[in-house]
């Protein structure tokens, strides 16, 4: 659980520092970026847990 939530949190603070890069260079792009990235957030977060296979299972 903990080891989820920070993996989580460091994802968020990179795409964090990746988009205000891009801002500071050119800002109408970081919002381009931001909101696709949102969306891949949002998918991920929706998506079902992958499903565990068993061992001798073909």
């Amino acid at each position: 659980m903990v080891r989820t939530v920070l993996l989580t949190v460091m994802e968020v603070l990179s795409v964090l520092a990746i988009v205000y890069g891009i801002a500071l260079v050119y800002l109408p792009a970081a919002f381009i970026v931001a909101g696709l990235v949102g969306v891949v957030a949002v998918e991920k977060t929706l998506a079902p847990p992958p499903r565990a296979h068993r061992k001798g299972a073909s």
